[in-house]
């Protein structure tokens, strides 16, 4: 066999990374065998159901292989599945001007699923009226938090969110880079509990396990890629 030219190299190298990333949806070799599980497969929303109900709103839809919201009034959805410590893996796309969130821990006790359950913020950190205040931004922990900019990229584009959740640490990244690290319910939590909206909220963030959530805000909004790791 011939040596290859030296200029084909770092093309055949390339060529080998593409497929180290799996497609849209779906899961590496290496990602299976860490323990990955997909969310949604770009074909059915089978692991989501509406907050409270069993069924999910046709107001949800897949989209360019992407879960949805067409419109408002859909109703927020969960997971069927709940989760304690995890690692969990997502990109979304807002629209102009909009406004979503990811929750985490997640029960039905409450009206809402944001009774109890933190968020990360989705927003268009542009355009929404929301985003003047600083722990409202993209990628923040919504109203506690505050993520910097270098973390965001404008409506109608991806963003890639990471959110680590590992025996009371919780550490989220978007687009890689670190927008929240804190010890939940360490005195540092507690006082950032106590200056926010969240401050008389009985029940919030307590539960040890609980739904991942995504957020009906009445804005377009969509989701691919989910994936999640549960930790020992």
């Amino acid at each position: 066999m011939k040596a290859l030219p030296a200029y084909a190299i770092p093309l055949l190298l390339l060529g080998l990374s593409f497929h180290t990333h799996a497609n849209d949806n779906q899961l590496t070799e290496h990602e299976k065998q860490q323990g990955w599980q997909l969310l949604f497969d770009g074909k059915s929303m089978s692991h989501w159901r509406t907050y409270q109900k069993q069924d999910i709103s046709p107001k949800w839809q897949i989209e360019n292989d992407a879960i949805t919201l067409t419109q408002g009034g859909a109703g927020d959805i969960i997971t069927r599945q709940q989760f304690d410590d995890f690692e969990l893996m997502l990109d979304w796309k807002i629209s102009e001007a909009g406004n979503s969130g990811i929750f985490f821990l997640a029960d039905e006790t409450g009206k809402y699923v944001f009774s109890h359950a933190p968020e990360i913020q989705i927003i268009d950190n542009e355009k929404h009226a929301d985003s003047k205040l600083d722990t409202h931004r993209s990628g923040s922990l919504y109203d506690m938090v505050a993520a910097p900019e270098t973390a965001y990229k404008p409506a109608g584009e991806w963003n890639t969110v990471k959110i680590s959740l590992d025996d009371g640490v919780l550490q989220v990244w978007q687009n890689g880079v670190m927008t929240v690290h804190i010890v939940m319910h360490s005195s540092t939590w507690d006082k950032l509990v106590a200056a926010s909206k969240f401050a008389n909220w009985q029940g919030f963030a307590e539960q040890s396990k609980g739904h991942i959530g995504l957020q009906d805000h009445g804005d377009k909004v969509a989701f691919k890629n989910i994936k999640i790791r549960e930790l020992p």
